[in-house]
């Protein structure tokens, strides 16, 4: 059996108030090109469908024109999880719809664990068994009690997804048992997660939020059971393997969500099974808006862009100015010199302007001058709380705003 891991496709983000649908677009019929070309059968979407909880009308005309394209090609089945970006409460609104499609949707951790163990047959003959286990939120996994310590939440969160993953895991080992006294012998078990694995690696930029507060909630391979022959994870950028267990894998995002991401390589991943041996190979995903960020003086500036003028480039650009003279009207300089070009420039960061005004804001600031991390901070500065208790609230504090961000909008 042929599955291709995918997730975090982020439909509908912009970049610096650009509109990037034509990227979307391009990839969605990418993926469904290389479906073809690849005679897939499976298809995985590992989380963060879409890059906010209340997704525009145009980010979801694409994903719903592309699970109808799916449906037309070689592709039998559709999985997809919920990840930290996604409202739980809108992808399963439509999930029985789909699933006469055979496109399963699992949004949110199920009541009945049985639900997120989903086989995959052929002519009512077992392939495969997905276990599709969503963004597991704290609330899912963890109780709280009063006066815990950051280390015992810490520690309640790993215990929480390991007793998960290994709930679900049993049923589909069970399931497994089942087909092979009935004759089906070697029907692999494939693992969905959205979460941060320790070690995992990320780009500044990126765009990846901590999902829980503390980093030792990072899990390690081991809290994964060994009956899984492949795991699909989700929410990290960049494609990766997890320590050392070549098949617990990141695909990464398909198209970079930043500058940070410019340069990398794209990939989703193919996993062919014979029998509960998987074979894995990265297929390369093009680039469908080039993205270039330039860093230095106004003369390196421009040979940069002399340059990519002469390659006709439509690139987006990020421009950052480091040199000591201060240079009022950057932006007008820059906009003239990529007259008659296709390039765009998203944002100019004008280092010595912004260390000028960083340096003069003390004196008057104004709110807008800060986040909500700053303002916390000045309030305990304010009320003179002692350094022995503010590691404590600033936890505390951090654990309140992840929830506020966390709240579904679309539930009841």
């Amino acid at each position: 059996m042929r599955i291709l891991h995918t997730s975090d496709w982020h439909l509908g983000r912009s970049l610096y108030g650009r509109k990037r649908y034509d990227e979307f677009t391009a990839f969605l019929n990418w993926l469904i090109q290389t479906i073809n070309d690849k005679e897939i059968e499976a298809l995985l979407v590992a989380g963060d469908v879409f890059d906010t909880s209340t997704p525009s009308n145009k980010a979801q005309e694409l994903y719903y024109k592309f699970l109808t394209q799916v449906s037309n090609t070689c592709c039998r089945h559709v999985v997809v999880i919920a990840g930290n970006h996604d409202s739980p409460s809108f992808l399963n609104a439509s999930k029985e719809l789909l699933r006469v499609l055979n496109i399963y949707v699992v949004g949110s951790m199920a009541e009945d664990l049985n639900d997120e163990v989903i086989v995959l047959q052929k002519d009512e003959q077992p392939e495969a068994i997905i276990c599709a286990v969503p963004y597991l939120r704290d609330k899912d996994i963890r109780t709280v009690e009063p006066g815990e310590t950051i280390d015992v939440k810490n520690t309640k969160l790993v215990e929480g997804l390991k007793k998960h993953y290994a709930d679900v895991c049993s049923i589909a080992e069970q399931k497994r048992t089942e087909f092979k006294n009935s004759g089906h012998e070697g029907i692999p078990i494939v693992g969905m997660g959205h979460l941060f694995t320790a070690g995992g690696k990320t780009i500044d930029g990126d765009g990846v939020r901590e999902l829980y507060v503390g980093s030792l909630a990072h899990v390690n391979e081991e809290v994964f059971p060994s009956s899984i022959d492949y795991l699909a994870l989700g929410h990290l950028h960049v494609p990766q393997a997890v320590g050392s267990a070549d098949h617990i894998r990141y695909c990464g995002s398909p198209i970079p969500m930043g500058y940070g991401e410019a340069t990398q390589e794209k990939k989703v991943v193919l996993i062919e099974f014979n029998k509960s041996t998987p074979k894995i190979q990265e297929l390369l995903v093009p680039c469908f808006q080039q993205l270039v960020r330039i860093v230095g003086s106004l003369d390196d500036i421009h040979a940069k862009l002399e340059e990519l003028k002469n390659e006709e480039s439509a690139a987006w650009l990020e421009i950052e100015y480091t040199d000591s003279d201060i240079i009022g009207n950057l932006r007008e300089m820059l906009d003239e010199a990529l007259l008659g070009s296709a390039m765009e420039i998203r944002r100019i960061k004008n280092k010595r302007v912004m260390d000028q005004v960083i340096n003069s804001i003390a004196e008057d600031e104004t709110l807008g001058d800060l986040d909500s991390k700053d303002v916390f901070i000045r309030c305990m500065d304010a009320v003179e709380v002692p350094d022995e208790y503010r590691e404590e609230l600033k936890t505390s504090y951090d654990e309140i705003i992840k929830s506020l961000h966390e709240d579904d909008v679309n539930a009841e």
